[in-house]
Formats: C-alpha cells, structure tokens, sequence
C-alpha cells in the first residue's frame, strides 16, 4: 500500500500529462584495457568508472532542477547546468538531446526514488476517503515551490514537442495511470463503483480537474477544491 508521499507522487504524473522524455540512464563507460604495468587489467576501473558516471549524472538533475526553478525555462541552457554540475556540455550532449530531456529525466529519477519497490495507491476499504487522500498529495506536490517552475516547463515543452510528450505518456504517466486503473477495478469488486464504468475513463474525472486548474491558474489549486472533485467525480451532478 502506498503512503501518503507515495499517493502524490503516483497522482502528481496524472495532474501534469503531455510532458516528458525517455528515461535513458546515461551511465558512464570506461572498463580499462590495462595497459602499462601489467596489475590494471580494467577489472577496478569499472566501478570507479559507474560511481563517477553516477555522480554526475545525479549532479546534472540537480543542476537542471535548480536553474528552472531559480532562473526560469528559458533561460536556463546546456552550458549553465553543465557549469552547474561541473561537468561539460559534452557529457550532457552525450546522455540527453536537448534541457527538456535532461529536465523531465530528472523527474523521473525523483520519481522512481520516491515510489521504490511495489507502489499501490491506498486501499483501505473506503474509496472516497483513498482518492481524497491522493489528490491532496497532489496538490502539494504541484504546489510545491521547488518543483513548481520546472513542472510547468515540462508541461509546455510537451505540448509543442510531440515525441517528447509521448516518451513521457509511454514511461512515466501510463505506469502511474495504471495505479488509479486498479484501485478503481478493486472498488467495483467490492462494490464501490458500477460495474460497466470504464476506469481508465473515470480517473480522468480526478486527474483532469486538477491538471486544468494548475496549468491555466484558473482559480487556486486546494484541498478543499481536491476534496470536491471526488465528491463529484463519485456521485454526479443529476439530482438524486
């Protein structure tokens, strides 16, 4: 069962859909031909080699991330994360074809750290008392200042690049779409939900509201509004 960070994270993919890139890890080479002194067969060197790679690439995401929130999308350039990071440019033209892929990679990398090992959204027998729960994880995390700039960058760059949007729907937002998919199909085994509603349709009803709100800035994004779009989304809008 997830918890409560969990429950944010797996919902904040749903509340921020048409961004994103592939999740290419970008790890280092480098496994040493030994050549000199007869003890470095290259067998050391590797690790060193990965623990390096590693450490860069986590400094890249964090550079990335920082320099959106800080300076803007815009702004922001190869050249200055790769300052940031204190690595070239080149190791980053190398791992990742533009700042949106490095961008949305960092993402998905705070991601898979914050959902590690088997994630559910909560289950606890109460579905309207779950889904309350998630989207107001949600609203945190998109409310978030930290995150908040490079979240709407994402978001914009992926309505004007088609390949990059559809690399997020593949590797991220579908996997935690799916989440909702079956908490959805567990309340109609239990009763909670009419049989013949399509899930897959129906998260669309929590997701979308939220996405909406938090992308146009129509009005503020709060529990209290989160709240309400389950209360709809479960019982309609036709007088009982």
């Amino acid at each position: 069962m997830a918890n409560k960070a969990q429950a944010g994270t797996a919902a904040t993919a749903g509340a921020t859909a048409g961004t994103g890139t592939g999740t290419r890890t970008g790890t280092g080479t480098g496994s040493g031909s030994g050549t000199g002194s007869g003890t470095g067969s290259g067998t050391g060197k590797a690790p060193d080699s990965a623990r390096r790679s590693e450490r860069s690439r986590r400094a890249i995401y964090d550079a990335a991330l920082s320099l959106v929130g800080e300076a803007g999308y815009a702004r922001t350039t190869i050249e200055g994360i790769a300052a940031r990071a204190g690595v070239g440019k080149q190791t980053i033209y190398r791992w990742w074809p533009s700042k949106a892929a490095v961008l949305l990679e960092a993402f998905v990398d705070l991601s898979h750290q914050a959902v590690q090992g088997e994630v559910s959204l909560p289950d606890t027998g109460d579905l309207e008392a779950d889904l309350k729960l998630v989207l107001r994880a949600t609203v945190d995390e998109l409310n978030d200042t930290a995150t908040e700039a490079p979240y709407r960058a994402l978001a914009a760059e992926g309505v004007v690049d088609a390949e990059l949007g559809a690399q997020f729907v593949q590797q991220l937002l579908e996997p935690q779409l799916r989440l909702y998919v079956d908490r959805l199909r567990a309340a109609q085994d239990a009763g909670e939900v009419r049989a013949d509603v399509d899930p897959r349709t129906a998260l669309e009803l929590l997701v979308g509201p939220l996405s909406h709100r938090w992308l146009l800035r129509t009005l503020p994004l709060t529990h209290a509004y989160a709240d309400t779009v389950v209360e709809y989304a479960l019982r309609g809008l036709a007088p009982r």
